[in-house]
């Protein structure tokens, strides 16, 4: 006998929302993962322990072939070979038990996009039950997905047969709203397929996407913070003095902020008790850790092990962090915080943005890309620059979220600020991360409107305004130059910097007003 589950017919089982506890049964059973002393499930992703940005295709066809913004991020697929493909996947998922999970994204019940996860492994149906906004009750019963995705890492890609870069395919058909994940065990690319589709569905509905946290203060203010993997979303969300709306995607729709998802993906490479509470409190039993180093006899995880991917990651319900918001949304937004990591040293810890910086700044989306994030990336953190600070899950062009995003920011008065998370007193290597309660501090106050009316100055190259003071926070940390032993090795790297900004912002041009062009940095 088979059985059968949207499209894919099967001669194993078809277990269908299954709950945390039977599917970690299942995953240990089955020898997937392994149980941690915390009661976390512990997994293994093998070489692929990041994205696979080069790996990733969009199927070229009907309305959304003419829509999407075609480029070395966002790749095309002739719908031939990706259907022949799916039927290989089809015939390697014939025999095997089918996990299926079904669920939605968007919080707001007037934006929504119903999904279902087909996952050939049990600890990835946990991972996305876990991380996706899960049906009540009855809400299964009739339940039609609009969104599926199907994934099949066993199914290890032929490059001659497949027509594939690698071994591993992930690939978004928009038209028939369908992705398929193949030769990766990343659980990442799971919620990251959905989030690609979200950019791209969404705008239809008049909603901007975004790759942000958001926080809600005891008044309801609520506040986003835009920024890359590992510039610390989950970290500063994570906030016992604000409420958690949700660490990593949202939209902001004509009613306000919402979480698209249920759950959080927390880095957690470095993680103590002491330093982020609510994250290590939040990995017992029921969330899934990615890569992280066990101790064989005591099931102790360290996480400050790094020897098989500074990638390590932990997802959990949104419940485990005490005070989240159950309902996922808020008003709109006051405060807009954008993260970078800069590698090099040499960005204020905190400046206050301008409207036109603020496009400047969302339109250049930089930072370093850390060790780990992707696939075949070096030890060493990378500059880079990822427009709207998401540029590999934007299908569409920049300008389409960059004009939302002024529009709102605009409408709503939202104050915009520039956060480095990065380093202080020289480069990688040599100066040091800037300290999280400093940081911490910072956010603080400009979510608290104390760096209102406070003294600033200019910096010469990167033409950024930052404080003077700031309560709790060293007044030599706010100067970065202040921070170096070496002020010409500062100047030469801040111009370095600048000049990449530069250089990279040329693309934008002929595309924004000339107030945004000279917010920017100065290269000479």
């Amino acid at each position: 006998m088979s059985d059968e589950v949207s499209g894919i017919q099967t001669t194993g089982r078809v277990m269908r929302n299954r709950s945390a506890a039977e599917l970690v049964e299942l995953a240990t059973r089955r020898d997937e993962a392994l149980l941690a002393a915390s009661g976390a499930l512990v997994a293994l992703t093998g070489e692929r322990t990041g994205r696979s940005p080069k790996d990733k295709f969009f199927v070229r066809h009907g309305v959304s072939e003419k829509q999407i913004a075609w480029s070395a991020t966002n790749q095309g697929v002739e719908p031939e070979v990706y259907d022949a493909l799916f039927e290989r996947a089809r015939g390697h998922l014939a025999d095997k038990d089918l996990f299926v999970v079904d669920g939605y994204i968007g919080a707001d019940p007037q934006h929504r996009i119903r999904l279902r996860v087909i996952c050939e492994l049990a600890w990835h149906a946990l991972f996305a039950r876990q991380l996706f906004r899960r049906l009540q009750g009855d809400e299964l019963e009739g339940f039609e997905p609009e969104f599926t995705v199907v994934a099949a890492p066993g199914y290890q890609c032929r490059p001659e047969q497949d027509h594939t870069n690698t071994n591993a395919f992930v690939g978004l058909d928009l038209e028939r709203k369908q992705a398929l994940i193949c030769g990766t065990y990343y659980a990442g690319e799971i919620k990251k397929s959905l989030f690609t589709a979200a950019n791209y569905l969404m705008p239809q509905e008049g909603v901007l996407p975004m790759h942000c946290s958001a926080t809600l203060s005891d008044r309801d203010s609520v506040a986003v913070f835009f920024g890359l993997s590992g510039t610390g979303k989950t970290t500063l969300s994570a906030d016992p003095e604000r409420r958690l709306i949700g660490d990593d995607e949202h939209g902001w729709s004509d009613d306000g902020i919402f979480n698209f998802e249920g759950g959080c993906y927390a880095k957690c490479i470095n993680l103590s008790e002491n330093k982020e509470p609510q994250i290590w409190n939040a990995i017992t039993f029921g969330s899934v850790v990615e890569n992280v180093v066990m101790n064989p006899w005591t099931r102790s995880v360290d996480f400050d092990d790094e020897s098989l991917t500074e990638n390590t990651r932990a997802a959990y319900p949104l419940e485990l962090i005490p005070g989240f918001v159950p309902e996922g949304r808020g008003g709109h937004a006051e405060s807009i915080v954008f993260l970078t990591a800069d590698a090099f040293g040499v960005l204020p810890p905190i400046s206050i943005l301008s409207p036109a910086a603020a496009a400047y700044h969302f339109l250049s989306g930089f930072t370093a890309k850390l060790a780990g994030t992707e696939a075949g990336m070096s030890d060493e953190p990378e500059a880079t620059f990822s427009t709207c600070f998401g540029a590999p899950f934007l299908p569409l062009a920049p300008h389409v979220y960059s004009k939302m995003l002024e529009e709102r920011m605009s409408r709503h008065r939202a104050r915009a600020f520039l956060l480095n998370t990065g380093w202080t007193g020289g480069p990688y290597g040599v100066g040091s991360r800037i300290d999280l309660e400093h940081t911490r501090a910072m956010v603080r106050a400009a979510l608290g409107g104390e760096l209102e009316g406070v003294e600033t100055r200019t910096h010469p190259v990167f033409n950024l305004e930052y404080p003077v003071t700031c309560p709790g926070v060293p007044a030599e940390i706010l100067d970065p130059r202040e921070a170096w032993d070496d002020a010409e090795a500062y100047e030469t790297q801040a111009k370095e910097l600048a000049r990449m900004f530069v250089d990279n912002f040329e693309q934008f041009s002929g595309e924004v007003p000339p107030e945004v062009l000279e917010a920017g940095p100065h290269s000479s």
